[in-house]
C-alpha cells in the first residue's frame, strides 16, 4: 500500500550528473523526499521515479522497501564481506529490508476471480429478472401467427402455392406422395 502511494508521487529525479551518487539529495524535490522518507535510492526505477512497486516485469525498484535501521545497517556492513558468514535468517532480513514480497508472494493467486464471477452472476440474474418483468408487464402478447398450429398452416399454404419451387421449401416437398422428399 505504501509502495503505491509513493508511486503516485511527482517525477523527482531531474538532471543528475554522471558522477553523482544515487542518493543525491540535491536532485530530488523536497516533496519526493517527504514521500520516500529516509529510504535509500538504489537505482533508476520504473520511469525514472523514486518509487517502490512489486512488479514481475520490472523486478528492481528504485528505492528500498524499508527505511534503514541500526540492525539493517549492521547487516549491510556484514554483507560486504563473505556471504558464507551470513545465516539464512540474516539473508532473509536483508531481503525483507529491500523488498516487500517475494516473487512467489506477489504472483500467488488471490482468489479475486471468485468475487468477479459472483458479481457477474448477480448482474446476469438481475438481467433475467428484468427481462421476465418486462415480458410480463410491458410487452404485449405474441400475435396469433406465432402459435404452432398457425405456423403449420402457413407452411402448408406455402407448399400448396408452390412458393420458390426451385431452391426454396417447395423444392423439398414431394407433391406426388404429399410428403417431404427423402
Amino acid at each position: 500500500m505504501a509502495g503505491t502511494l509513493v508511486a503516485l508521487g511527482l517525477r523527482a529525479i531531474r538532471h543528475v550528473p554522471k558522477n553523482a551518487p544515487l542518493q543525491a539529495s540535491a536532485a530530488m524535490s523536497s516533496y519526493t523526499r517527504t514521500l520516500i522518507g529516509k529510504r535509500e535510492i538504489v537505482g533508476f526505477g520504473f520511469n525514472g521515479e523514486p518509487s517502490y512497486v512489486d512488479r514481475a516485469d520490472f523486478p528492481m525498484p528504485a528505492i528500498r522497501w524499508k527505511e534503514p535501521t541500526s540492525d539493517v545497517q549492521a547487516l549491510r556492513e556484514k554483507e560486504k564481506g563473505d556471504w558464507k558468514n551470513l545465516s539464512v535468517e540474516e539473508k532473509k532480513a536483508l531481503y525483507r529490508a529491500s523488498f516487500c514480497q517475494t516473487f512467489a508472494e506477489f504472483k500467488a493467486p488471490t482468489g479475486e476471480w471468485k468475487s468477479l464471477i459472483g458479481i457477474s452472476l448477480i448482474f446476469v440474474s438481475g438481467a433475467i429478472w428484468v427481462f421476465y418483468a418486462l415480458k410480463a408487464f410491458v410487452y404485449s402478447p405474441l400475435p396469433e401467427s406465432f402459435k404452432e398450429e398457425n405456423r403449420e398452416a402457413q407452411l402448408r399454404r406455402i407448399i400448396d402455392l408452390q412458393v420458390n419451387p426451385v431452391q426454396g421449401i417447395a423444392s423439398k416437398w414431394d407433391y406426388e406422395k404429399d410428403d417431404w422428399k427423402k
